[in-house]
């Protein structure tokens, strides 16, 4: 089931696909359920955006599913069920395609990253959702290849990413010992000033928040990636408006990490993140202080007990 936000309506057939193709694959769809806000237990909605004049598609897909904005062409919220015990490792694909029930014009496809140093940048990444029957891993694996689930992403591979990247195993080792399960969101920080670039606005910011059970109790972290130039604002404003007249890709910084508190995540994204703030277990000292701490390690990352 599709379920839409705002006043977008719009669903045309994929103008690549035949119509008997297009039948099919959206059949093959059909049966996806998407993220179950009951995974842990206590209720965790899908993250929305807050103010009701922007328009989301929710769509359904093995394990997951994702808050879609077609003005952007991007996603402004995933959700994903992890399921540690029932993990399967799969071999990874690159068939990359559009959901049939967003029409193509509106997501960012493969010209926006067609020679150029941008990667389709995961939002949920390939293995979290690869878990259970033979079938079921399957079809996660191959859904986290739409478009819907991309964003535009320097590839260049550092530290920044790598850590990025390996959050969730880190976290999923933390929890181990409370609740073999985490529900991990995901997303660009959509922001007005991005930078243009192929129609498409590039993120310079994405968020990450993980929720776990922890003594009998919900539980959550957030952290903040940013590729943001390492410029001054004024010097990275101009070149970024050089770029985009000339039709280059802005000139993207190295990757930084930050753990942050949850409640800054909500501000930044306007999205509304339900009861993960309340569930922040950043120390309370740097929940105070508003604190964000960049990530070399993961040996940096705190996790305190609620007071």
């Amino acid at each position: 089931m599709i379920e839409r936000r705002g006043s977008y309506r719009c669903m045309t057939p994929s103008p690549d696909l035949t119509p008997d193709a297009e039948v099919l694959t959206l059949e093959s769809l059909s049966n996806r359920t998407g993220y179950n806000e009951q995974f842990l237990g206590p209720a965790v909605p899908l993250p929305r955006p807050t103010d009701p004049g922007i328009e989301t598609v929710v769509l359904p897909y093995t394990h997951f599913s994702v808050v879609f904005r077609p003005d952007r062409r991007l996603a402004a919220s995933t959700a994903v069920m992890i399921d540690g015990q029932k993990l399967i490792e799969v071999d990874r694909t690159n068939d990359w395609r559009f959901d049939p029930r967003v029409p193509d014009a509106q997501q960012a496809g493969d010209p926006v990253y067609k020679n150029n140093p941008l990667d389709k940048g995961h939002l949920v990444r390939r293995l979290d959702p690869v878990w259970g029957t033979g079938s079921e891993t399957t079809a996660a694996n191959s859904d986290t290849f739409h478009y819907t689930n991309a964003a535009p992403q320097m590839d260049v591979f550092n530290q920044g990413k790598q850590l990025w990247q390996g959050l969730e195993d880190f976290l999923l080792n933390h929890a181990k010992n409370f609740h073999r399960k985490l529900s991990v969101f995901t997303g660009p920080v959509l922001e007005d000033t991005d930078p243009p670039y192929r129609g498409v606005k590039v993120p310079l910011r994405f968020w990450k928040v993980a929720a776990f059970m922890q003594d009998g109790e919900l539980a959550a972290t957030a952290y903040v990636l940013d590729q943001s130039p390492d410029l001054s604002h004024e010097v990275a404003a101009r070149a970024m408006a050089d770029a985009a007249q000339a039709g280059d890709p802005p000139p993207l910084g190295a990757f930084r990490t930050f753990q942050v508190p949850v409640a800054d995540v909500a501000e930044i994204t306007g999205l509304d993140l339900g009861p993960l703030p309340g569930a922040d277990r950043l120390p309370s000292h740097m929940l105070a202080a508003r604190q964000w701490t960049r990530l070399e390690g993961f040996e940096d990352i705190a996790v305190g007990t609620r007071d």
